[in-house]
């Protein structure tokens, strides 16, 4: 495992550093290492992708990406996933998409993991938020709770299997429930 740099980097020193699995991210000055997923994270993480983009990729209204580095506002953060709005995907002079994404997505899922402080992960939401992100998830997989944090607004609290989950407005089309995405951990035998 990589170790911690000793001294203090700049943000633009910390994005010269090699990428490394598990990720890093750039806090407060701090480099903090994200936990690895377990499994019911990564099943969670693995299920919303797809199902995100099988509705909004493929009417060019967003585009849904796992572990994807967004630098922003004096931070360096990797989402557990990262929606960006079609108007707003960084593309390289080919019209390829970009490998840097300098801007906080338009919506931002954070998924819990067992080790992974609550506080913590509310607080790269809340950041989000405030630097243009229109909507953020926090998925409690342990207590199947979801939060759901639109921006400039009170955070809403999901447990109900059948509650309807709100979307960003570019999202449209998109519908997922509390059910959805807590039964994505149900193994069929």
């Amino acid at each position: 495992m990589v170790q911690t740099p000793n001294k203090t980097l700049t943000l633009e020193e910390f994005l010269t550093l090699p990428e490394t699995k598990p990720y890093w991210e750039y806090i407060d000055g701090k480099i903090i290492p994200k936990p690895m997923p377990q499994g019911k994270h990564s099943t969670i993480q693995g299920e919303l992708c797809p199902t995100i983009n099988s509705v909004i990729k493929i009417q060019k209204m967003g585009w849904a990406f796992p572990e994807l580095r967004c630098t922003f506002a004096g931070r360096s953060i990797v989402p557990d996933v990262a929606v960006f709005s079609w108007a707003r995907l960084p593309v390289d002079e080919n019209g390829d998409i970009s490998n840097t994404f300098a801007a906080a997505p338009d919506w931002i899922i954070e998924i819990l993991s067992p080790e992974q402080s609550h506080t913590k992960v509310t607080k790269k939401i809340l950041h989000a938020l405030n630097h243009g992100t229109k909507m953020g998830w926090l998925i409690d997989p342990d207590e199947r709770f979801i939060a759901a944090y639109p921006a400039g607004q009170q955070p809403l609290p999901f447990e109900e299997i059948e509650s309807v989950l709100p979307v960003p407005e570019f999202c449209q089309g998109l519908q997922l429930t509390v059910g959805d995405i807590f039964g994505w951990l149900k193994v069929i035998v």
